[in-house]
């Protein structure tokens, strides 16, 4: 099944809709109520999640085309974002970092988020050295705490993609990670969360990004260091992970600051990275002095 958070025409802000090859329909239109979040849908009882996911699969009514939809973050407000750095191997070596022996583990802030389609600005003058990264983002289905990696999966309520943006200059120049990635709409995520049970190995997909129609990342999530069972269960030690929770598990070779000559976000570039079986984010890109 397939969630997204959408504005609709005429619509004052965005709310949780089910998506389907005819387009999408908000899920409390069906529901009666509500949700209008994902956060709202994964807080509901296990009970209620199974009778929202009957009625929307027999739900034969109206629906708008994706076309008319204006999306917003495939998350709104997760209690937290994580992400992993270095899980590619690749990746690592381009960048001329070491893997560690345990994740490179490092947390997003929420201002960072952004939706498919949106227009991401920054500052020339604080960044000339905007770089792209497709990964794999993992959503936390049910408080996991000190799970093991066979039963990390069980934990997982769906999958989608995320553009860790990054400002190298600002990386390299830092100790931490945080803030180089965190600049405003440096997280774009989306469009859509499919539920795990569409996914039958988040170890067999294909990975892309292509930057103004050019391919520069083309892996597969089989390429990742660390498993997304691995990472759950390392993650969930001492640590709940809450429900809406999202994960970023890195991303594969093809950096654009590797590349010779550099392949930079700049004014005007358009950066499309993509996940097989869930979908593509598009982010466009502006600057200012």
């Amino acid at each position: 099944m397939r969630f997204a958070h959408a504005r609709l025409p005429e619509a004052a802000s965005p709310v949780l809709v089910h998506v389907t090859d005819d387009g999408v329909v908000p899920v409390a239109d069906v529901v009666g109520g509500g949700p209008d979040t994902l956060e709202q849908l994964l807080a509901a009882t296990p009970a209620a999640q199974d009778a929202i996911r009957e009625a929307l699969a027999s739900y034969v009514g109206p629906r708008v085309s994706v076309d008319g939809a204006e999306f917003a973050p495939a998350v709104l407000a997760p209690p937290s974002i994580m992400a992993v750095g270095l899980n590619y191997a690749a990746h690592a070596g381009e960048l001329s970092l070491a893997s560690d022996d345990t994740p490179t583990v490092f947390t997003l802030w929420p201002n960072s988020l952004a939706g498919h389609g949106g227009t991401t600005t920054w500052s020339r003058a604080q960044t000339e050295s905007v770089d792209y990264e497709a990964e794999l983002g993992v959503i936390i289905g049910r408080a996991a705490k000190n799970v093991s990696e066979e039963e990390a999966l069980d934990y997982v309520f769906g999958y989608t993609v995320v553009n860790d943006i990054s400002a190298r200059n600002i990386q390299y120049s830092e100790a931490q990670w945080c803030r180089c990635k965190s600049l405003d709409g440096f997280t774009p995520v989306g469009p859509y969360v499919v539920t795990a049970d569409e996914i039958a190995d988040p170890q067999n997909l294909a990975i892309w990004t292509r930057v103004d129609g050019q391919l520069l990342q083309d892996a597969t999530t089989g390429q990742m260091i660390r498993s997304v069972a691995k990472l759950v269960s390392h993650l969930s030690q001492g640590i709940t992970l809450l429900p809406g929770t999202l994960i970023s598990t890195g991303s594969p070779g093809g950096s654009g600051y590797s590349r010779t000559p550099q392949v930079l976000l700049q004014d005007g570039s358009t950066v499309t990275v993509g996940v097989e079986g869930i979908g593509e984010l598009t982010t466009h890109c502006v600057t200012t002095p």
